[in-house]
């Protein structure tokens, strides 16, 4: 079960009990946290593509595997 589905239990659960503004600002706040951390690893996935498209394209394999082998170490 993702995060956001447990959330949205948690609130229906808390929602039943009457704390229905307490419970949803509690589960926007970790939604928002989940997806900052997804945005993190997005642009840090953008940033490896473009380190590789530049070395690429000026056919350097062995910068392609430092920046491969960077990312992976990272994993």
């Amino acid at each position: 079960m993702s995060k956001l589905a447990e959330n949205v239990e948690k609130w229906k659960a808390e929602r039943a009990s009457g704390r229905t503004v307490r419970a949803r600002l509690r589960a926007l706040e970790d939604e928002v946290q989940e997806l900052r951390q997804f945005n993190r690893r997005i642009a840090e996935l953008t940033d490896v593509v473009a380190e590789l498209l530049i070395p690429i394209q000026d056919r350097d394999e062995a910068k392609v595997q430092e920046v491969l082998a960077r990312y992976r170490s990272q994993i």
